[in-house]
């Protein structure tokens, strides 16, 4: 009997993803809030989203039990789980079979509908531990055996790199960081149409950039508004990546119960973006793109820090308080407006503990090769915490 394709499953796989990199946290941040996150789950379930998307390290290695946990109660032909093998975990053949047995007894599923080699964004690695190991043929073989029915790869690495495994090996589907703001500045739209042209679906990550795409900056958020005033801004990101051809499905790392509210209404009864709508998120993203954010996903793979510098949650903040631009901006303004900008900014770094901030940086580079999207991260922390130095340089003293 003939194995259906990928995108011919039934039910069919979900438009919206659940990703699971993102749930909810206790709020002294050690562990899952269980309980939101469940209700969430349960929620996106219950409303038509099947497909959801885990990994080994995801949450401090908590999010593949958690899922599997709140899946088990569901029919297993019902939903479809997907999980990945971290090349960074394993140095070997042995090591990478103990894993994988391993996630299934923590997913407590029998197999997974689809299964990534995780993160690829280097070569030399992908050939160390995936051919000399026999990891891939591994892989392939559970494959055959019905543990994994899907195989695929989700990817930040160069183009060539991405040729070369399109061409050289046999995939299901591949995993793309695509949004509207990489689209052109990192070459998501070559890696999309590369995919494409060997008939492969693509499942998207980072559809709204790790959350900064539902928040932008002031100027950017304003041009939005005041085209549609009922959607989010996170709809225009999801209605730019689901409207494109071949997606297998739109990942969410959703992490309130809002957000799934707001992500189902977006891509139940999906309606596709228009061209006018594409060029008025085009002036968005210009305006976006003028405040220089720094390109994090708050995906921390480069935590912890042996500093302790919190290194998403400065690169967030320095984005929501348009970075580079402030100093700028505030010289151009009389007295009294730049004033009020300083202040504003200051005021956004009150939640970021001081032995979290920027400064403590030593740059010791140990975070850099961990940066799926290739952040020079000690040079940006150095470049944001001389911001925040001139703001409060500026501030009026207190008696």
């Amino acid at each position: 009997m003939t194995k259906k394709h990928i995108t011919a499953l039934t039910p069919p796989i979900s438009k919206l993803g659940f990703g699971c990199m993102r749930l909810p946290m206790l709020p002294d941040g050690k562990g899952i809030d269980k309980a939101a996150a469940t209700k969430m789950l349960d929620y996106a379930y219950e409303h038509g989203v099947n497909y959801f998307d885990t990994a080994r390290n995801y949450l401090g290695g908590e999010s593949e039990p958690f899922v599997g946990s709140v899946l088990k109660k569901y029919p297993r032909d019902s939903f479809y789980l997907t999980t990945k093998m971290p090349a960074w975990l394993v140095n070997n053949l042995s090591e990478a079979k103990k894993l994988f047995e391993h996630q299934l007894e923590l997913c407590q599923v029998d197999y997974f509908d689809v299964y990534l080699l995780h993160s690829l964004g280097n070569r030399d690695t992908f050939e160390r531990i995936y051919l000399k190991e026999k990891v891939l043929e591994e892989l392939q073989r559970e494959k055959r055996a019905g543990r994994i029915r899907y195989l695929g790869f989700s990817f930040h690495g160069s183009l060539d790199f991405l040729r070369y495994l399109l061409d050289e090996f046999s995939w299901d589907l591949v995993q793309l960081q695509l949004n509207y703001m990489d689209w052109d500045i990192q070459n998501a739209r070559v890696q999309y149409e590369m995919v494409r042209a060997k008939g492969l679906p693509c499942a998207v990550m980072e559809p709204i950039r790790g959350g900064a795409l539902a928040t932008l900056n002031d100027q950017a958020a304003a041009i939005l508004r005041q085209a549609a005033p009922e959607r989010s801004l996170a709809s225009w990101a999801l209605r730019y990546v689901g409207s494109l051809p071949g997606i297998l499905t739109v990942l969410s790392g959703m992490s309130t119960q809002e957000q799934v509210l707001d992500n189902l209404a977006t891509m139940t009864d999906f309606q596709p973006i228009t061209e006018a709508e594409r060029a008025i998120l085009q002036q968005a993203l210009e305006a976006y793109l003028q405040a220089s954010p720094i390109p994090c996903t708050a995906c921390a793979y480069c935590m912890p820090c042996p500093f302790g510098v919190d290194i998403p949650g400065n690169f967030a903040l320095y984005n929501q308080g348009m970075g580079k631009r402030l100093l700028s901006d505030m010289e151009q303004a009389d007295a009294e407006t730049a004033a009020q900008k300083r202040a504003e900014w200051v005021k956004l770094w009150e939640s970021m503990p001081a032995e979290a901030e920027a400064g403590k940086c030593r740059s010791c580079g140990k975070c850099v090769p961990k940066c799926p999207q290739h952040i020079a991260i000690p040079e940006r922390l150095k470049e944001l915490q001389a911001v925040l130095t001139e703001a409060r340089k500026a501030q009026p003293k207190t008696p």
